[in-house]
């Protein structure tokens, strides 16, 4: 059975020995991030930290949640993330069923699907409590960093809806709170919530907005997920989850939101009005600057009678996000074989903070292969952000960074096999000469043919006779080891 909500998995992982409860008094203002930013950088990402009592508000402070791949297994429920992936591929990859008996399988394989849309609900935990006079001075908000500009909430599920479709959107987005009732909206220009707000900017309407914050980890998960624009986040937590996502329509507009959150700012944005948003301390390890942001104006707030506040603080890698980047590259790497089925494996190294880096191993067929990955990555969905694609061999395990590092330092002719191209970089990245938009480099550190310009031949890789192998590790205790 999936985990009821937030609460289900902090017992499960308290059981396991997972989390720290701290009990004395901690202050939201950058000493839970130190303590946090400990954590999470020592052996195997830590534990889970619940502070008990923090300075200021009467609600606890959960940190570093999904901060390890073993939590990240538990917190979707499988025992390898590449589990999830192969869900995904098979659910993909049904093959045309050839009997009267195949297509009964097929069918109700397929259909399979219908349990995972969201169930709507009209009694919910998240709804315990209303408060229509709303006071975010009340939350135990982090500032996390010395040069931040205030307060952020930074692990909120952000509900919009399309004006024109009704399909609704949940994304994560940063929110800086100016004060009892306003915060920024942190929306990259690229992302879906975007171009709902400039639709509503275009029609000339005020745009409705419910943010949820706390709930059970797929769902929180899925928020994150680089879903094609249209496809409904809930509908892919249901699937990661293995049953539906119960929802609840809001008190004060029609967009529906987790019931089993723990807090939920409903409230509305302006398309017209702008303020300054940041500076923040990102994921890159590098302050965000000052920049103009939609502002979000709160009018309720709904919670549980006891709600438990999950925040994450973002740094210097490696930190709890890193890990969710990790998850999200074993399960959405069958989604990029469907367009690529030559791609064996993918490498998002931690270092990279997600868009920085993209190392693939290929089945090369042909000359030129290795090229058209890297152009056809650019164009594919949140992979036009990497700054850095490397293609390498069927036999290179770009999971081992060393022998990763040897073969392309090795391999690579610098004037021959490197693609600089420009195009859209992600909104955090601070080195383009112009905001979103500058430049990236592909490298192709395949083996070369004489198709491609090579005019000698490619040199075999050392390796060992294996008769010669064996007989040193038979003698191997002989030599007093």
């Amino acid at each position: 059975m999936p985990y009821s909500d937030l609460r289900d998995f902090l017992q499960l992982l308290e059981k396991k020995r997972l989390l720290h409860k701290i009990k004395v008094d901690v202050d939201p203002i950058l000493e839970i991030s130190e303590i946090t930013d400990r954590m999470s950088k020592s052996l195997n990402g830590g534990k889970v930290l619940y502070f008990e009592t923090v300075k200021g508000s009467s609600i606890p402070v959960v940190t570093n949640i999904f901060g390890s791949f073993d939590r990240m297994c538990l917190a979707l429920e499988v025992e390898r993330l590449d589990d999830v992936g192969k869900r995904i591929e098979k659910l993909f990859n049904q093959s045309p069923p050839k009997s009267f008996k195949e297509k009964i399988k097929t069918f109700f394989e397929l259909i399979e699907i219908s349990k995972y849309l969201p169930k709507k609900v009209k009694d919910a935990p998240c709804q315990e409590v209303i408060d229509n006079k709303p006071d975010l001075s009340k939350l135990p908000i982090l500032k996390t960093w010395p040069l931040d500009g205030g307060r952020f909430i930074t692990l909120p599920m952000v509900f919009t809806r399309d004006p024109e479709t009704g399909k609704q959107n949940c994304g994560m987005y940063r929110m800086h709170v100016y004060d009892e009732k306003t915060t920024g909206m942190h929306w990259h220009i690229h992302k879906d919530s975007a171009m709902h707000y400039r639709k509503y900017k275009e029609l000339g309407k005020i745009m409705p907005v419910s943010v949820a914050i706390g709930s059970d980890p797929a769902v929180i998960y899925s928020a994150t997920a680089p879903l094609p624009y249209g496809v409904d986040e809930m509908i892919f937590a249901g699937f990661l989850r293995k049953n539906s996502v119960e929802m609840v329509k809001c008190i004060t507009s029609d967009i529906e939101v987790p019931a089993n959150a723990e807090i939920v700012l409903e409230g509305y944005i302006d398309p017209q009005e702008l303020r300054d948003e940041g500076p923040f301390g990102d994921h890159t390890g590098f302050y965000s600057p000052v920049d103009k942001f939609p502002v979000f104006h709160v009018v309720c707030i709904t919670h549980r009678k006891n709600p438990v506040y999950p925040a994450t603080v973002v740094g210097k890698p490696p930190m709890e996000d890193c890990y969710m980047g990790k998850a999200t590259e074993r399960i959405f790497l069958p989604l990029l074989r469907m367009q690529f089925p030559e791609i064996i494996d993918m490498n998002l190294p931690m270092e990279g903070v997600f868009h920085n880096a993209a190392i693939i191993s290929i089945r090369k067929q042909y000359p030129g292969h290795g090229k058209k990955i890297i152009h056809g990555l650019w164009g594919m969905g949140q992979m036009m952000f990497s700054k850095l694609i490397i293609v390498v061999d069927e036999d290179v395990d770009v999971q081992d960074l060393s022998t990763t590092a040897w073969k392309v330092l090795n391999n690579v002719d610098w004037r021959r096999d490197v693609i600089i191209a420009e195009g859209p970089v992600d909104e955090l990245d601070h080195s383009s000469s112009m905001p979103r938009f500058g430049g990236k480099m592909g490298i192709d550190a395949t083996r070369k043919t004489r198709e491609e310009g090579m005019m000698r031949d490619w040199p075999e890789e050392i390796k060992q006779d294996e008769n010669i192998k064996e007989l040193v590790t038979k003698r191997w205790h002989e030599y007093g080891f």
